[in-house]
Parts: C-alpha cells; sequence; structure tokens
C-alpha cells in the first residue's frame, strides 16, 4: 500500500480520490482518456510556451522597437512568474478543484496571449508574458493532477502520466519548429496561435470534467505560506535570469538570490506552524517524492540547454534559418517522445532505479559527443547523432521521476505534488540555462580562437558541463527506492 503524507488531514481514512468531485473527475458517460486528452494539451501549450518566443525575438525586437533589456524579459517575465505562482496555484487546485482553477488558467492564459498578439508597444508585450506565466502557473500543476486524481486504476493511470510525460517533454523542441513557422509569417501569430488553442481546451474541460464542489476539507488557504514561497520562487528565478547578463557578482543578482534563501527560510518557518499548511511538510517523509523532484531539477537543465545552445549554434554559426533550426531538432524531439513511452514499458523489467541510471550515462555518453561539436557545418555527426543519443538517455529518465514524484501521497495533495514537479522542472531548467551561458560565455571570452570558433569552444565547455550534470543524476538515482505500487501499475499497463 502507498504511504500517506502523515501531515494530510485525514489520512488513513479519506475517501478514494474518484468519490471528491472537487478533484475534477470525468463526468458521467466521459470516458478518462477524454480527461487525459484536456491534461496533455494544455501541458504541451504550457510548455510549447516556454521556448516559442525564442526564434521570434529578432523579429518582436524590429516590429515593436524593443530595447535589449526589453527583449530578455520577453522570455524571463513568463518565466519568473510562472516559477513564482507554481505551488500558490497547485495548492488552490487542491483547495478549491481542479477544474476551476483549470479553467480559469485557461481564461487567463488565452487572454494573455491576444493582448501579447495584439500588443502595439514593448511594454504591453511585456507584461502579456507576465500575465502568461500566470496563467501557465496554474495550467501546469492542475493538468497533472487532473489525471492523478481521475484515473484511479493503476494501468489507467500510468498510461495516462505516460503521454503527459511525452507531451511535457517534446513540446520545448516543438516550440521551436512551431515558432520557426509562425515568426516566418508574422511575430504576432507566435502568439495568437494559443487562442484558438486555449478556447478548445476551455470547451473540452466544460464538456469533460465534472463541476467542482463547494464544500472543501479546508475553509482558507494559507496566505502566509503563500505569498512566502510566491516571492521566494519569484525572486530566485530572477536572480538566475539576470545572472547571464548582469554578472553573478552584480548587486542585483546577490541580492535576489539572497533574498529568495531567507524567504524560502520564513516559508518553511510559516509551514512548520500552520494548521493549515499550504505545503504539508510531510510529503517530504516520502523518499521518492524527495529524490523524484531531486532527478527532475537535474533533467531540467539536461533536456532544456543542449535545445538553447544548439538553436544558437545553428543558426548564429551556421547560418540557417529558424524554420530550418527546427526542423534539424526534431529527431531529437522524436526519440524523446518514443522513449518516454518506451520506459513504460522498461519500468517493470529492469526497474526504475535502472532505468534511471543507464538513461542518465547515455545521455552523458551523447553530450560529450556534442562536446566536440565541429565549427564548419556537419550535420549528421556534429549534431543528428550525438542528440538522438542524448534524447534517447534523457527520455528514459522521465517516467520514473515523474511517477515517483507524485506517488506515495495522500490523493488530495495531488495538486501540491505536480506544482513541486513543475517548479523543479522551471528552477532546473531556468538554473541550468544561467550558470551554462555564463560558463559558455566566459570560456568564449577567454578563448585564444577567433570569431565563430571561439563562441563554438563555450559551447562545447557547457556540453561537457552537462555531461557531468547526467552523470551526478544517475548516481543519484542509485538512492531511488523500488515503488512496488508502480511497479504493479506499470506491468497491468504492459499487458493491456
Amino acid at each position: 500500500m502507498p504511504h500517506r503524507s502523515p501531515l494530510a488531514p485525514g489520512a488513513g481514512t479519506s475517501a478514494p480520490p474518484a468519490a471528491d468531485p472537487s478533484h475534477g473527475v470525468a463526468k458521467p458517460g466521459v470516458a478518462l482518456a477524454a480527461v487525459a486528452v484536456v491534461a496533455c494539451v494544455a501541458q504541451f501549450m504550457v510548455v510549447l510556451d516556454s521556448s516559442i518566443v525564442n526564434v521570434a525575438l529578432p523579429a518582436m525586437k524590429a516590429g515593436l522597437g524593443l530595447s535589449a533589456p526589453t527583449q530578455q524579459w520577453v522570455v524571463n517575465g513568463y518565466l519568473v512568474a510562472f516559477g513564482g505562482l507554481l505551488l500558490f496555484a497547485a495548492r488552490a487546485s487542491d483547495l478549491f478543484g481542479r477544474r476551476r482553477v483549470f479553467q480559469t488558467g485557461l481564461v487567463v492564459f488565452s487572454a494573455a496571449s491576444l493582448a501579447g498578439g495584439l500588443a502595439q508597444d514593448g511594454w504591453m508585450l511585456l507584461a502579456a508574458r507576465v500575465v502568461q506565466g500566470a496563467g501557465a502557473a496554474a495550467l501546469a500543476p492542475s493538468s497533472l493532477s487532473l489525471i492523478t486524481a481521475s484515473h484511479t486504476e493503476p494501468s489507467e493511470r500510468t498510461r495516462a502520466m505516460t503521454w503527459w510525460g511525452v507531451a511535457a517533454s517534446s513540446a520545448g523542441a516543438a516550440g521551436i519548429v512551431v515558432g520557426g513557422l509562425l515568426a516566418s509569417v508574422s511575430w504576432r501569430w507566435v502568439m495568437l496561435v494559443n487562442v484558438p488553442i486555449g478556447a478548445g481546451l476551455l470547451v473540452a474541460s466544460l464538456t469533460c470534467l465534472a463541476p467542482t464542489a463547494t464544500a472543501q476539507r479546508r475553509s482558507r488557504i494559507d496566505l502566509a505560506g503563500a505569498l512566502t514561497v510566491t516571492l521566494s520562487a519569484a525572486t530566485f528565478v530572477y536572480g538566475v535570469a539576470a545572472a547571464p547578463d548582469a554578472g553573478w557578482g552584480a548587486a542585483r543578482v546577490i541580492g535576489s538570490l539572497v533574498a529568495g534563501a531567507v524567504l524560502l527560510a520564513a516559508f518553511v518557518a510559516v509551514e512548520r506552524r500552520s494548521s493549515e499548511p499550504l505545503v504539508p511538510l510531510g510529503i517530504f517523509s516520502v523518499a521518492n517524492v524527495r529524490m523524484g523532484n531531486v532527478l527532475t531539477l537535474c533533467m531540467g537543465a539536461v533536456i532544456t540547454a543542449p535545445l538553447f545552445f544548439l538553436s544558437l549554434y545553428l543558426q548564429q554559426v551556421l547560418g540557417h534559418s529558424a524554420v530550418r533550426t527546427g526542423l534539424s531538432l526534431l529527431p531529437m524531439v522524436a526519440v524523446i517522445s518514443a522513449g518516454v513511452l518506451l520506459s513504460q514499458k522498461l519500468i517493470p523489467v529492469v526497474g526504475a532505479r535502472r532505468l534511471v541510471v543507464v538513461g542518465g550515462v547515455v545521455a552523458a555518453v551523447g553530450l560529450v559527443w556534442l562536446g566536440r561539436l565541429p565549427v564548419r557545418s556537419d550535420y549528421v555527426a556534429g549534431v543528428l547523432l550525438p542528440t538522438v543519443v542524448v534524447g534517447a538517455g534523457t527520455s528514459l529518465t522521465m517516467m520514473p521521476a515523474i511517477v515517483a514524484s507524485t506517488s506515495g501521497i495522500d490523493p488530495r495533495d495531488a495538486g501540491v505534488a505536480s506544482g513541486l514537479l513543475n517548479m523543479c522542472r522551471q528552477l532546473g531548467a531556468a538554473l541550468g540555462l544561467a550558470v551554462l551561458a555564463t560558463i559558455a560565455a566566459g570560456v568564449t571570452s577567454h578563448s585564444g580562437s577567433g570569431g565563430n570558433a571561439a563562441v563554438v569552444d563555450g559551447y562545447r565547455v557547457a556540453f561537457y558541463a552537462l555531461a557531468v550534470l547526467a552523470l551526478g543524476t544517475a548516481a543519484l538515482a542509485l538512492r531511488l527506492r523500488p515503488a512496488p505500487d508502480t511497479a504493479a501499475a506499470a506491468n497491468e499497463a504492459d499487458t493491456a
């Protein structure tokens, strides 16, 4: 039997999650697969928007006359709002219902996308991106908790979570392809494309998801905890995002990181004293929840950073167009998606712990190979083959980490578990990119080579650093404990 959070009210006596309409289960007569589709498409849209604007930034700068700082915060404004509000939104979905928070996030995200696409000045676009991030913060945890709360059969839940993992893992790279295609028409479509998708998801959620019950097991939200954790995450993400340009020694960077740490300590103190905590600290008593989130933090960097550096390499060093760059990275996306599906079948065969270890080692091999990046075009040997290896390795780590991060807890705390998972993914990506961009820039500035050769030197060192992180992830996975319920679920999915 899975363990329950010792601090979760009603642990051990709560009703099955399907019996609680506040968990946003399917309406009578609606297949659970429909709930999974809604959740997966929403997660794909949220992750897609983290990367889709990257290739459109030059067009946005030209169209709206953006300054360099404003151009940077078109991306970082989204990430700061997203990362800072994740836990607050996750707990709100537990208290007020997944369906309600999910639909609120859809409305906010879609409206902000429309405003951004119609922006006539830089500040309007920046404000729209911040509001988009707030909507994404509501969508990301509620999309996963829709699955964990409604799919109570182990095989169904594992299968749905696998597809959710595929959606999340492929969306970041797909954003480069989609962004390139849309930017070739107009940068505004990079924003406007979310409007019809969001409207369709809203209609689908009204059709498929059961209404939220008004009775809640807790009558109020932990405002002090929400304030401290949101400010902590926001200031920390701000400091990390500003570091590559301002430098790690800049006063605003150091001040932000110190403030984030102080606020985090304050959050823990508040949660220990609260009778109705935002995050029941007992959730961390489950070893695999702790380790699954650490693995997700590390893999956030290992998955995101290669796409970032390769996008710059293909466009700025080799001179490829945005569309050609996206198409060049499609094989990696395809391998990641296929590997996540395969990992579901492999968990009961080799075990989750071994799967993460093997995946981390394989990813490290591919990253070392990328460390031999050529200055001149050699797509097959220099990009295609190593990225396929990296994609194969990272894909094997995702499902075990997702399952570990959301297993063994009170079902009514599924929202906060999902929020922690998504926060670790965001912080891992942001922190990894910031650190590696600083390393790459330092190597480039001190390289004896000139021009593109110096830039490539920086990228090579960044890939070597990522290889070390991937190996570290494999070593950490040795502490992942076997999960009998997870293995059984995977076995059932394998025979279904």
